[in-house]
This record gives structure tokens, sequence and C-alpha cells, in this order.
């Protein structure tokens, strides 16, 4: 009986001093506190035990806590579950270094925030679209009006739901406000939402077959925050910003390099696999591996690249990780100048070609993990792709093209002369992350009688002179997107129409312009292949551009997580991927 007088005693005495607190706690935070599993029981033992002096005393009292004892004692005590940081995180390891916390001003940081902000289409691991956020859509049968019919169930990180003018304001705002956008002002001839069945329409003033591929890209903003922001390119924020995917982009930390994503409280999609996930942007290869091999981040991503071939082996030794290889729709590839002379002349872009030792590119660059490319550019990973003629290594073949074509070395100095009776001396502009490539090219046209200097040059730079046409050839690359864009099959870099910081549009040819408006006009399949065919056939025939080696794109991953896979588009970094994959048990 006296230690139940005991027992009582007690209770009656925490309750009178855990109410005011109690109340206290919830009339400052304005949130109803919510206890755990085992309820108040657990708070009486706790407070129990501290007046005995901790579990022993407890015990020696003769009263058990049972199971309880071993739970979060201050999640207890305050009644809330114990915090989402306990939940596993992805870390994610990248080359692709975000400069600037600018949402929209920094590409890199536009490709990662696909997971915060989704488009509205996504393409799946065979290449086809499908909706993202958008349900499904409808296209007129000449192809210049598209309705897309949202999800019912999204919302932002903030509470609001995300609406058609969500949809209309974003892809209007990327119009007027980047670069690399034009396109839709230049097409878009008007837009409609409806809220009755939760739809956008967009109506263009030509036939465009692409839309769904074109909106598999563009992240969808917030119109109720972005609107009122000036100056959207150069805005900077390190975070939050309010996202509607499964996860919102929480923090930019440029001084610790990494993006941080945390769930979005009010998505109501499958449960996201992650509590967290943190991209580390690394400028050191080496940094990065050495990450990995520690276990400090999980995978490896960068867009339309793979992880470093010369790296593989050093990754595979510590039977940590798998890896995951998938055959590149994007390629690197030399860009002449078609606006000036020599570059000008189709025979001495043949010659070019000959002169190239592509197995030799080959072996130095991707280490086994490519292939000799065919003139018509295109991989055959890609759609409709068409087997024309290899590329072919041949410098006597490209000397001879280039004397029957009229250049020849007059003077005996080794160098052979243009039209004009001057020495050609080409000028190659690389930045620095062709250097190699760069100096082989040098060592190759030397060896046809061409003179040829490097120019190296950062990107910023190199995106002016490339558009201004200062530079005889250069060295760049295709990514996946930009195989897809405009009329497909690689069409948006050389159409002269176009504009963006990858493209070269060097190509103003009547033929060729009339080839991308047809497949963008065109809704039958097989009419659709046969333009395919052409452009190749194009690409093959006139050699706007010499692909110097298709690859492989490598993925690592850590064996602990399972459930990977890779899209064309965006490879590993997609929605689906942070939903589904999840850690393997112990």
């Amino acid at each position: 009986m006296k230690q139940w007088l005991t027992f009582a005693t007690l209770i009656f005495i925490f309750c009178a001093n855990m109410y005011p607190a109690v109340a206290a706690g919830t009339e400052d935070s304005g949130e109803n506190l919510t206890s755990s599993n085992d309820g108040i029981f657990d708070r009486v033992i706790t407070y129990i035990k501290g007046l005995f002096g901790g579990e022993e005393n407890l015990q020696d009292s003769g009263i058990s806590s049972g199971t309880s004892v071993g739970t979060n004692l201050e999640a207890s005590a305050s009644g809330v579950e114990p915090s989402a940081d306990t939940e596993v995180s992805l870390k994610i390891a990248t080359p692709s270094v975000i400069k600037s916390a600018s949402f929209l001003g920094d590409s890199s940081l536009g490709v990662f925030a696909h997971l915060s902000n989704p488009p509205l289409m996504k393409m799946d691991s065979e290449g086809h679209l499908t909706g993202q956020l958008a349900e499904s859509y409808e296209v007129s049968e000449n192809n210049t009006c598209w309705t897309f019919y949202l999800k019912d169930d999204l919302y932002w990180s903030d509470g609001e739901p995300v609406t058609p003018e969500d949809i209309e304001f974003s892809i209007r705002h990327y119009g007027k406000e980047t670069p690399w956008a034009s396109w839709i002002n230049d097409t878009l001839e008007s837009s409609a939402v409806s809220d009755a069945d939760n739809s956008v329409t967009f109506r263009f003033n030509k036939p465009y077959t692409r839309i769904d591929l074109e909106f598999a890209t563009y992240n969808i903003l917030p119109a109720h925050v972005w609107e009122s922001i000036e100056n959207p390119m150069e805005y900077l924020n390190e975070g939050p910003y309010v996202g509607c995917g499964p996860y919102y982009l929480k923090q930019i930390d440029l001084n610790a390099g990494k993006l941080v994503f945390e769930k979005n409280p009010y998505w109501k999609g499958k449960a996201p696999a992650f509590g967290s996930v943190e991209v580390h942007f690394y400028s050191n290869m080496d940094v990065a591996t050495l990450a990995l091999e520690n276990g400090d981040v999980d995978t490896y991503y960068k867009y339309a690249g793979s992880y470093p071939y010369p790296n593989i082996e050093q990754l595979e030794k510590t039977g940590n990780f798998d890896f995951m290889e998938k055959t590149n729709i994007g390629l690197v590839f030399l860009a002449p100048n078609l606006k000036k002379a020599p570059l000008s002349d189709l025979q001495f872009r043949e010659a070019l070609s000959y002169a190239i030792n592509y197995e030799e590119i080959i072996k130095l660059e991707t280490l086994g993990y490519g292939d000799v490319p065919n003139r018509g550019f295109v991989p055959p990973s890609m759609e409709a792709f068409k087997e024309t003629e290899k590329l072919e290594y041949n410098p006597e073949k490209a000397r001879e093209i280039l004397k029957k074509a009229g250049y020849s070395d007059s003077n005996g100095n080794g160098i052979l002369e243009g039209k004009d009776g001057k020495d050609i001396k080409l000028e190659i502009l690389i930045r620095p992350d062709y250097a190699r490539i760069g100096e082989l090219l040098k060592e190759y046209l030397e060896q046809v009688g061409l003179a040829a200097d490097l120019r190296t040059v950062d990107a910023d730079t190199w995106f002016t002179l490339k558009d201004n046409y200062e530079y005889d050839l250069t060295v760049t690359r295709s990514t996946p997107w930009g195989m897809l864009m405009h009329a497909n099959w690689g069409s948006g870099y050389f159409d002269s129409r176009r504009t963006g910081q990858g493209v070269m549009h060097n190509v103003d040819d009547p033929e060729f312009l009339q080839l991308c408006d047809d497949i963008l006009a065109t809704t039958d399949p097989e009419e659709l292949q046969s333009y395919a065919y052409e452009l190749q056939d194009y690409y093959a025939g006139n050699l706007p551009a010499i692909p110097l080696y298709w690859d492989n794109v490598v993925t690592p991953f850590n064996r602990q997580f399972e459930g990977w896979y890779a899209d064309p588009l965006y490879g590993i970094y997609n929605l689906d991927n942070f939903l589904n994959v999840t850690k393997t048990p112990a």
C-alpha cells in the first residue's frame, strides 16, 4: 500500500509540473504537439526516473519501464516524433560545379533543380516521352495546338497548389527571360488556362511536333513567387526555393560545395526513398573519387558525361560499387567555321575528315569505351539511326584530296597555300577540357601540310568567339538534349536560326533548313523516319561537323543502394530514381 501511495503522489507531482510546460510549449510553437506511441506513460516513467536518480534507482524501487526505455527521450518529453534527420540521405558526387546561387542563371543548377521543380514531361528508360507533372496531353491534327492536363494532387512546398497558371507563366517566362528559349517568343501565338479541367493550352504559329520533348526540359516555377522577381537570370538566393517535386531545394552552399534537397511536406505522390538528397560538387576529380572510395558519397553524376574512364578500375578495386553502362546519345565533334575559307569548301572538309586518327583519339580519350563514328554524325543509340559510312583515318587520301582541290605548297616550306596564295594557318579554338584532343588535331593537320595553332580560352570567351564566328575550327560536344532538341538528330546545333550557348548555328543552306521544317511539321511516322534518314545523309555528304568519337556513359553506384535506371535524356538523375532507389538490407 505504501508503494502505491508513493506512486500516486509522484504522478500528482508530475502532472502539476508537466501541464504548464506542455501548455507553454503549445502556445509558443502555435502547433499541436503529438504524443509518441506510448503516450503519457512514457513521460511519467521518464519523470520518475529523474526523481529516483536514473534507471538503476528506478529498478531498485520496483518500478519497471518495459521496452520504452530505449526510445528517444527528448522526443518523448516534447511529444514530437523523432527527427527525419535519422532517415537515409543519398549523396551524389558531381564535377558540374555550381558557380552561383542563380536558379535560372546557372545552367548546372538548372539540371539538378529538376528534382525540386520537375518539367511537365519526362523520358523513360526506353526513350519514350510520358507525363510527369502532366497527367496527359492532346495535340491538334496540324500540330500547332497542344493541351496539357495536370495531375490533381500537386502542391508547392509552401502548401500552395500547382495550377495551370503556373505552367503558363513558366513557359512564357522562359521565352521572355532566357536566351536559350527565345524560340518560344518566336513561335508561341497564344496560351490559355482552364481551371475546370486543370489544363493549359499553347497555340503556335507553325506546326511543332517536338513540344512534348521541349517541355521535358523546362523546370516549372511557382508563379506566385517568380512573377515578382526582377532580373530573374541574375536573381541570387541560397535557398530555400519553392518546389513541387518530392523534394525542394533547401540550400545552395557554395562554400561547402553542395546542394541540399529536403522532402516536400506537401508531396502527395509515392513517398520519397530518402530523407534528403545532397549533391556535392568537386572541381577536382581525384577528390571526388576519394569521396566515393571513402563512402562519403554514394554515386556519381555528370550530365551528358561518364565517370572518368581512368578512374573506373581504381573504384572497382574497392568492391563496393556496381557500374551502369549506357550508350551516350551525345558526342564530341570538330566544328568548322562554314562562313570562312577554306573551311567553307566541302572538299577541304573532306580532306580534314581523312586526316584525323579516330582510333588514337578513342584509345586516349575513352580507354576502350568508345567507337569510331559515322559520317552521318548521329549515334546508333538514337531512334531512326541510319548506317552511313564510317569515318576513316587516311592521311595519304587527305593529301590527295587537297591537291586535287587546288591546295598546293608552291614555295616548298611544307605548308599548303589557300586559293589566295597564302599559307593555310588554322586556329583551333578549344576550352581546357579538350586540350589533349586539340594537341592531337594540331599534329594531324600538320602531317597533311596544314599549319595549326591552338587557342585555349575559358567557357565564357568561347561562347563569345563562337557566336561571332571568330575561329577556324573548334572542338565541342553535343549533349543528349542537344541531339534531341529542335528537329531532333542534332539539327539544333547547326540550324542558323537557332541561338544558345552550345549551338554552332553555322548552316544556312536552304536544303537543310527546309528539312528541319519538314521534320517539325510532319505527323506521319514513316515520313518522319524518311526525313531522319535524309538528315543523316546530309551530314554524311556535307560534313557541317566531324564527329570525333561515340562513347558510353559509365555510372558507379554504391552496392548499398539498388533500383537504379537511366533515361537517355538525364541518365540516373531522374525523379523516379529518388522515389524507387532503396538502401539494401544490411
